[in-house]
């Protein structure tokens, strides 16, 4: 376990065009494998694609999945890689794209989920961004969506902000969904040092139309790959926050970041008025009562309500 008591950033390898994803811009730069990560399980099923580690594929075949996870944990960050999605017949196949602590608070983890949710050929890929803070995996925040394109065919851009008192999901830097932090939501926000992960595995009991559709090994190998990995934020001792993680380098993520901008809510709205397909905001059946962060969207409702 890596212990560090003071705020640093990796020195990535790569540099990135400046970008603007969250109200202001900066020079992200990326970071290979052996700088960032270590293999999590399936060892020989993750494969450099170059000699310097800069893409991955990780596969799930009937022996194993495969997966990896960040070195460090951070406190507070902004993480983004390119990921290409395995084509063909993909039903019950879950590729993810995750922060989390659950290996050192086992009863009260935080979570932030990027979930590729499998697909029968000719349907679409569903995606899905969830929400767990201080172990409240009863109360689940599950939202999925569509996508505008077909994730099989190029790699595309999947990123998270979480700052102190927001979060916000990106794809290829269009915000897709946002949370923002109110004090009714006590612990359920993420407030603990998280990892990243990726890994691909077997969710045949649930992923694909709620489980109906299972993994056909068949079409094996399922191949996902990841490149461009960006890890901006606050490392820290997994047990511990920073304390100087609002004074030092880096204190742009909470002290510069106020909301989403005009344009990007606009962007958000219109992506969420085409491609949304269940929001846990809008699920009376399990939540009579919204939870405290929702804010209703009485378009979005009705949209939502007309395709149940």
């Amino acid at each position: 376990m890596v212990m560090i008591s003071y705020l640093r950033f990796f020195i990535m390898s790569m540099s990135l065009p400046t970008i603007s994803v969250y109200g202001f811009s900066k020079n992200y730069t990326t970071s290979t494998f052996n700088q960032s990560f270590s293999r999590l399980f399936g060892d020989n099923h993750i494969v450099f694609l170059d000699d310097e580690g800069n893409s991955v594929q990780i596969s799930l075949d009937q022996s194993t999945g495969s997966g990896f996870m960040s070195r460090v944990y951070y406190y507070y960050a902004y993480f983004s890689a390119s990921i290409k999605l395995p084509a063909d017949y993909t039903a019950g196949v879950v590729v993810t794209f995750y922060t989390s602590n659950s290996n050192i608070y086992q009863n009260f983890h935080d979570e932030l989920d990027f979930e590729f949710l499998g697909n029968v050929r000719g349907q679409n890929w569903v995606v899905q961004t969830n929400v767990y803070g201080n172990g409240s995996t009863s109360r689940g925040r599950e939202e999925r969506y569509n996508l505008w394109f077909d994730p099989t065919q190029d790699s595309h851009t999947y990123s998270i902000l979480w700052v102190s008192k927001w979060i916000i999901f990106y794809v290829d830097n269009v915000p897709i969904r946002e949370i923002r932090r109110v004090d009714a939501m006590g612990g359920d926000f993420p407030s603990k040092p998280m990892s990243l992960y990726a890994t691909i595995w077997d969710g045949s009991s649930w992923a694909t139309g709620g489980g109906k559709y299972k993994v056909n090994y068949q079409y094996a190998p399922f191949i996902a790959m990841y490149s461009d990995f960006v890890l901006y934020g606050c490392s820290v001792n997994p047990t511990q926050k920073a304390q100087a993680c609002h004074e030092d380098i880096g204190s742009d993520l909470n002290a510069t970041f106020s909301g989403l901008t005009s344009q990007e809510k606009m962007r958000m709205k219109n992506f969420r008025s085409k491609y949304l397909k269940y929001s846990y905001c809008d699920d009376r059946a399990r939540y009579s009562t919204p939870l405290p962060e929702c804010v209703i969207d009485p378009q979005e409702a009705r949209k939502l309500q007309s395709e149940i």
